[in-house]
């Protein structure tokens, strides 16, 4: 039987790995430069992009979507993935709830029904018939919280789903690390 002579390893493997970092480094600085230009225009954006922010995301959803920067980032990630109906939803109720006129409410309560909730809408999202029904009803005589059950269960779609996804991602993976190299720099 012939003998098993192991192999010394390859350096071809520590050149790929290198350069997959720095790869991963660069595209983590683009982003980085990308959120922080995309508030850049705004007066109240003093603050930058840190680590300790970016990793306290990682806390709750919650947290997440409390942070301008978190927010923009989990949206883009959503983008990326063909799945951004849910957080679209969310967003636009959190809007919608913040209007005062009774004709505005309604003309856009019907608006969100036809984009998000009707069955077979552009971005429906994914709710039970029961709550379908019940937003289909309450969108003639539309409140301040016709959408409530529907972003409850959205909101936790993303917990369970998205959310958790996000986290294990390479965009974000790739954002922490190159706020961590930066911190280390000094």
């Amino acid at each position: 039987m012939p003998s098993i002579k192991a192999k010394p390893p390859s350096t071809h493997h520590f050149i790929m790995d290198r350069d997959d970092r720095n790869r991963n480094n660069t595209i983590g600085k683009n982003f980085m430069c990308r959120l922080q230009c995309m508030f850049s225009q705004s007066p109240q954006c003093s603050e930058r992009l840190s680590l300790e922010d970016t990793q306290q995301w990682s806390q709750s959803l919650e947290r997440l979507l409390d942070s301008k920067y978190g927010l923009a980032t989990f949206r883009n990630f959503l983008k990326s993935e063909y799945s951004d109906e849910n957080i679209e939803f969310w967003l636009t109720c959190e809007d919608y709830k913040k209007i005062k006129s009774s004709f505005r409410m309604s003309s856009r309560a019907k608006k969100i029904y036809e984009q998000f909730i009707k069955a077979e809408s552009p971005k429906e999202i994914n709710i039970d018939y029961h709550t379908r029904e019940q937003i289909k009803r309450n969108v003639k005589t539309p409140t301040m919280h016709c959408f409530d059950e529907a972003q409850k269960i959205v909101y936790g779609l993303m917990e369970r789903d998205s959310y958790p996804r996000f986290l294990r991602s390479d965009v974000y993976r790739t954002l922490l690390e190159s706020l961590a190299a930066d911190a280390t720099k000094g």
